[in-house]
């Protein structure tokens, strides 16, 4: 009985210490803590049971399975991906895919690496798209390009419980060759454009330049027209005083021709004398200038060199200051008509609408009056 003893008392502590480690591993595998960005998907002897919300949940031991998904945006790098466009050039293009599972338990049961599915279905999706495309719609269209390839993957992507928020083409590169070609055209295009803005230079500065010269051969005009004018008035005035020197120096060799008949009646016998009244007449406006004369008065010395209204008139004193104010107003006129149609041709306007100097006074000439001769004024000279 001493070594059943002995046996009992070493096998008893064995069993105890596997009993405890069971129950320990048994309460390990029972806790199951549960990310706040995560769900997991339970199985108990391969059978699917619930999904695990974030927290601490227990579960049977050494039966059950958890499978983990992540619930946040994920990214998956589509790899570079080469494909023949419409018109027959090839290209190579890779994109990124952003995710976000919104049914763990679609994508646990519905596919087998959700990851991976959708990787493959958005490659065969770029290269489907650029297929269907222009090369030159390729590489300047590449947000068209992320809403086809964002629409071909929703359908599929629902059934498993995926959502694609986005997809973003990263490169699209044509061939060494279709580049190369590219680059030739992009230099004649520069040489092209460039050529063009010195033609447009030129083309402008030969403008300005007309246009400068138009203006100072309209003020130059200007200037001859109010000197034409001033010599106008100067010689009509001229004219006129000559005429009334003399009517003056007529009226004089009357008067000094009747002073003689008087002197010889006033030597005769006779007292009584018969005067014209034209005679009295010219002898009082002659006697009036006379120096120390009793009609003589300060008032009066220079009233003859006065012209009377019909006279002013007809010299068109009073309207001079009028028709230089008018040829000035109309040569500003002229000036803000040229600088506007400057203005004009530097936004884009046809140089042809632009008026020759020639016709600008041609126009002021008509619109100007020129004075008549007057046939009252030519009588008086005579």
């Amino acid at each position: 009985m001493f070594v059943p003893l002995q046996f009992g008392g070493a096998v008893f502590p064995f069993v105890a210490l596997l009993l405890l480690v069971i129950a320990v591993v048994a309460v390990y595998q029972a806790v199951e803590i549960v990310n706040a960005y995560e769900k997991r998907a339970l199985t108990v002897f391969g059978e699917y049971r619930r999904l695990l919300e974030p927290g601490i949940s227990f579960i049977p031991p050494f039966v059950s399975q958890t499978y983990t998904f992540d619930m946040r945006t994920q990214t998956l790098d589509v790899p570079r991906q080469e494909a023949i466009t419409r018109d027959n050039s090839p290209v190579t293009a890779d994109a990124v895919v952003y995710i976000k599972v919104m049914d763990a338990k679609k994508a646990f049961l519905e596919v087998d690496d959700y990851k991976k599915a959708v990787s493959n279905l958005a490659q065969t999706t770029l290269r489907a798209v650029l297929g269907d495309m222009e090369l030159d719609d390729t590489l300047n269209k590449r947000q068209e390009i992320n809403a086809k390839i964002r629409k071909e993957l929703d359908e599929p992507t629902d059934e498993w419980g995926i959502r694609v928020e986005s997809v973003e083409v990263r490169e699209v590169n044509p061939s060494k060759d279709v580049q190369q070609a590219m680059e030739q055209q992009t230099s004649a295009e520069r040489k092209r454009r460039a050529m063009i803005l010195e033609a447009q230079g030129e083309r402008r500065s030969a403008i300005e330049k007309a246009e400068g010269d138009k203006q100072s051969n309209i003020i130059r005009a200007q200037g001859e027209k109010q000197s034409q004018i001033l010599e106008a008035q100067g010689d009509a005035i001229s004219t006129v005083l000559r005429a009334k020197s003399a009517e003056s120096m007529g009226e004089r060799a009357i008067i000094e021709r009747g002073m003689e008949t008087l002197e010889e009646i006033g030597q005769g016998e006779s007292t009584t004398f018969v005067l014209p009244q034209e005679l009295t007449s010219l002898l009082g406006r002659y006697g009036k200038h006379l120096t120390g004369g009793d009609a003589a008065t300060d008032a009066d010395l220079l009233e003859s060199m006065e012209f009377d209204a019909e006279t002013r008139e007809l010299l068109g004193l009073d309207d001079i200051e009028e028709i230089l104010g008018q040829i000035d107003q109309e040569a500003e006129m002229d000036v803000e008509e040229m600088e506007a149609e400057a203005e004009a041709i530097k936004t884009g306007a046809d140089p042809a609408d632009i008026k020759d100097p020639d016709d600008v006074i041609a126009e002021m000439d008509e619109e100007i009056p020129e004075a008549e001769p007057d046939e009252d004024l030519e009588t008086e000279t005579n």
